[in-house]
């Protein structure tokens, strides 16, 4: 169809608008079936499998448990689309038969209140009372269950999109019971990074995930229950606050700060606070609300020494840069527990703005040395990022030719990774001390300061003579 399209010049609209009619004139429930799945497969969160797609098909508001009876097969399923969707062979997923559909049905218009009625489909299934009867501390074996992933996962990015009377006594009943409910357990393993365990006694509270969601709505309510502890941290030390400000959610940041007994300062396991975290992140909005406070320290370092400004410099957050610039009790030149403060991060990541805003302070050091005795330069030089060897060489204070602990000069790390245009920089700024000519690959006896060169005047750790490159020259 689409290839007789694109030769005849049709509007696509026009078709599908056409073929979207074709399939409500279908006779008995095919036509709501047809409809529902072009749904699911151009609103969901993620693309479903053709197996948790004809289960989400299946679920009933009116029963308490999936009936297998409601499961169609898949060519049903398909069949009742009249072609427009189609399994994407290499995913294995459910995909719309050409991306100019899958832009068609984004339109509102066409399918309203779909985040509303995903939202709905996801938390009925979990209030099923076969899923509420699977064990919490147990992750479930994705056959048993095909729609359990999904709609554990996603069933509040689709709340938060639309949400219904129906669709929040869904989440209250989920929720208030949710620290015993499989799918907590779901979503903070989800939420971990790949290499971790599993984690069961996990302590993730029905509040902690409405925050980590931004469903504000759900969140006012659960806040008003006598229970609710808005201060409980999970076994990673997160708060509903932590969560809400890593993803972001503005709203509920502001909604638990007007609490009287929120704590907006307590940090997790790693000493990280939601300020640090949003800083991280890069959240303008949430670091804002939060510097609103008297009780938020935006200095304060995390289990390793790392400020919100060193982290926000490391990942060239530039507005939270000047955010943070503009407060007094916010150090600029605060190392972390490694050496490395914001400006030697921002070199290292050649973030060419934030560089700059940290220049023009002056009480930044643009040449202090990390805990190997490398300087901003040095690791500027070494990451081939010219712009920012051209901001610190323009520097007072910066000496080009001071070496680390091992005595490599910026000049020598650039020669080492090749650095072509940041040699002839450096070149211009040092006052050869030493002979640099052009060398092979495989030696650097042309290029090593004569202090080094000699076998009795240095050696690495290994104790292995210096004369030529080995990995100690590379390790740092």
């Amino acid at each position: 169809m689409l290839s007789k399209v694109a030769v005849t010049g049709v509007d696509l609209d026009s078709v599908y608008a056409q073929t979207l009619q074709r399939i409500r004139e279908q006779k008995g429930d095919r036509s709501s079936l047809g409809i529902k799945v072009l749904m699911w497969i151009s609103h969901a969160e993620r693309p479903l499998r053709i197996d948790e797609l004809c289960h989400a098909l299946a679920v009933r508001m009116e029963k308490t448990n999936l009936d297998p009876e409601d499961i169609r097969p898949k060519d049903v399923v398909l069949g009742s689309c009249l072609g427009l969707a189609v399994i994407d062979e290499e995913a294995s997923t459910v995909r719309p038969i050409h991306y100019t559909l899958q832009e068609y049905l984004s339109d509102p218009r066409i399918l309203p209140d779909a985040h509303e009625a995903i939202g709905e489909t996801c938390l009925a299934y979990l209030n099923y009372e076969q899923i509420k009867g699977l064990p919490a501390n147990r992750i479930p074996n994705p056959r048993d269950s095909p729609f359990l992933e999904f709609s554990s996962l996603y069933w509040g990015s689709h709340a938060k999109r639309g949400l219904s009377g129906c669709g929040k006594s869904l989440a209250m009943e989920l929720l208030t019971m949710y620290g015993d409910h499989v799918s907590a357990t779901l979503l903070f393993n989800h939420l971990q990074s790949y290499d971790s365990p599993p984690v069961t006694d996990h302590q993730f509270t029905g509040l902690h995930c409405a925050s980590y969601f931004g469903v504000v709505e759900i969140v006012a309510a659960l806040i008003k229950m006598e229970s609710c502890d808005v201060n409980q941290s999970d076994c990673e030390g997160f708060t509903p606050l932590m969560w809400a400000a890593r993803r972001g959610n503005e709203g509920v940041v502001r909604l638990l700060l007007t609490l009287g007994d929120i704590n907006p300062d307590i940090p997790d396991i790693y000493g990280q606070t939601p300020f640090w975290t949003a800083s991280l992140e890069g959240h303008d909005g949430v670091v804002r609300i939060l510097l609103e406070r008297a009780d938020v320290d935006p200095d304060r370092p995390e289990n390793h020494g790392q400020t919100p400004l060193w982290r926000a410099s490391s990942d060239g957050h530039e507005g939270l840069v000047r955010l943070l610039l503009a407060r007094r009790d916010v150090n600029p030149d605060k190392p972390s527990d490694s050496g490395e403060t914001p400006l030697w991060r921002a070199c290292l990541h050649g973030h060419d703005e934030v560089v700059e805003l940290l220049l023009a302070r002056d009480d930044v050091n643009p040449d202090k040395p990390d805990n190997y005795g490398r300087t901003p330069l040095s690791w500027a030089s070494g990451s081939g990022n010219e712009a920012v060897v051209t901001r610190l060489l323009a520097r007072s204070g910066v000496d080009p030719e001071r070496p680390d602990h091992i005595g490599r000069t910026p000049l020598l790390i650039a020669y080492m990774h090749g650095h072509q245009e940041i040699i002839t920089d450096l070149k211009g700024k040092t006052a050869r001390r030493y002979p640099i000519v052009d060398f092979p690959r495989d030696t650097a006896e042309h290029v090593l300061p004569w202090s080094v060169r000699s076998p009795q005047s240095f050696c690495g750790k290994s104790g292995t003579p210096a004369t030529t490159w080995n990995q100690e020259w590379f390790r740092y």
